[in-house]
């Protein structure tokens, strides 16, 4: 049986244990937030046996194999070390801290440590995404030549929202830009040429951007993020002799559809159980009980070059954090 705490009490938090409830050897024992009263509220709700009023107490629960950052991602840095500090196996959600320097200290702290650390990046785990990357590999619509993939909110949100203000980390990029560079990265790998382009907010922080990635193979991604529009939320991969469709949102697919030259689409359905949180929470638990310090799904070095991409596409778009 694996213990998780929690660490958060937000929406996200809830839907996390939510799917934890969907692993039979998974186990919520503890929650914790800056606030005892709104982690007590949280415990009350999801039936969690103990509260604590800071993230050191949390960390410090010797019966937590294992914590979920779930705080907005300006906080994550300070979350997961007040964690690896005190030896504890974090899985961090996305992004994993607001640039390079950050997610290089936190991964050194947990190798010097030797202690598990994963970013929470769902898509990696996904059953429909892992499917997809096999049948590329197996060649079943040649070389891809082109991904496809936005993610676009409508909004508005107020200049405080954490999607808008500079000092939670706001923008475009960093909340909903990660899902389709990783969906481009997952299956190309790192992109040779970057070019970018954004509309700042008054904060200055990207509303709408634009990305493509350019391969010395000859492949491109055009992706976008944005808080000015909802966008569908699919995701498509050419290639040569074919090309697959995953189903909205991309980043979750609860299917896909494959469409091969002269043959007639092929559906890829998939029983999406729950969230779809608790494939990544399973990793983590596979992990755990093999040993291993970090996961050959969502390996540091994966985590590392996204976000080296993104500090890259920031510094193009003009966007800077405190």
């Amino acid at each position: 049986m694996t213990r998780w705490g929690i660490l958060a009490t937000g929406h996200i938090a809830a839907r996390f244990v939510e799917d934890l409830r969907l692993l039979p050897d998974a186990e919520v024992v503890a929650v914790g937030s800056r606030s005892v009263d709104a982690a007590r509220l949280f415990a009350d709700h999801h039936d969690i046996p103990r509260a604590y009023g800071s993230w050191a107490e949390l960390a410090a629960d010797d019966e937590v194999d294992v914590v979920y950052v779930a705080t907005p991602h300006a906080a994550h840095f300070d979350a997961t070390m007040t964690c690896l500090e005190a030896g504890r196996a974090v899985l961090c959600e996305k992004p994993f801290t607001l640039d390079l320097a950050t997610s290089t200290t936190l991964i050194e702290t947990a190798r010097a440590r030797d202690v598990f650390l994963m970013e929470a990046m769902w898509m990696r785990c996904n059953p429909t995404v892992l499917r997809v990357l096999d049948l590329i590999a197996e060649g079943a619509i040649g070389s891809v030549t082109a991904i496809q993939a936005a993610f676009g909110v409508s909004g508005p949100f107020p200049p405080e929202h954490r999607m808008r203000a500079k000092s939670l980390g706001g923008g475009a990029l960093l909340d909903l830009g990660v899902y389709p560079i990783s969906l481009a990265h997952v299956v190309l790998g790192r992109p040779d040429h970057v070019r970018s382009w954004a509309k700042i907010s008054p904060e200055g922080v990207d509303e709408n951007t634009g990305i493509i990635f350019g391969y010395d193979s000859g492949a491109v991604a055009s992706l976008s993020c944005g808080m000015v529009g909802e966008t569908p939320l699919t995701g498509t991969i050419t290639g040569t002799t074919g090309r697959i469709e995953l189903s909205t949102p991309f980043f979750r697919p609860a299917g896909a559809t494959v469409y091969r030259a002269g043959a007639e689409p092929e559906l890829l359905p998939a029983e999406l159980v729950g969230n779809g949180y608790q494939y990544e929470a399973a990793e983590v638990q596979r992990c755990l009980a093999a040993g291993l310090k970090e996961s050959p799904l969502v390996p540091h070095a994966v985590t590392l070059d996204v976000m080296d991409l993104l500090d890259g596409i920031r510094t193009q778009i003009g966007v800077t954090y405190p």
